[in-house]
């Protein structure tokens, strides 16, 4: 899977989340900029990434994720 591709699939998974067909993220997007992105959408988002891609992140990893970018680097490296 290429970058571009994972990136559409979790910019599809936010859409769901968050019901919301017009939410736009990039590398740099963060929590702080979504509204609704709180501790229980943040697990939910985990929740569909790791089913989706088939992977599964440590409790260390998840303390990493500093943005979309670091999650997408995540999700690729877990999938080699």
């Amino acid at each position: 899977m290429t970058r571009e591709q994972v990136f559409a699939e979790v910019q599809n998974i936010f859409r769901d989340i968050f019901d919301d067909e017009s939410i736009l993220i990039a590398n740099n997007t963060t929590a702080d900029d979504i509204e609704e992105w709180d501790s229980l959408n943040h697990i939910n988002l985990i929740s569909a990434i790791e089913k989706e891609f088939k992977i599964q992140f440590a409790l260390g990893e998840l303390q990493s994720l500093k943005n979309i970018g670091v999650m997408i680097n995540m999700i690729i490296e877990k999938n080699k």
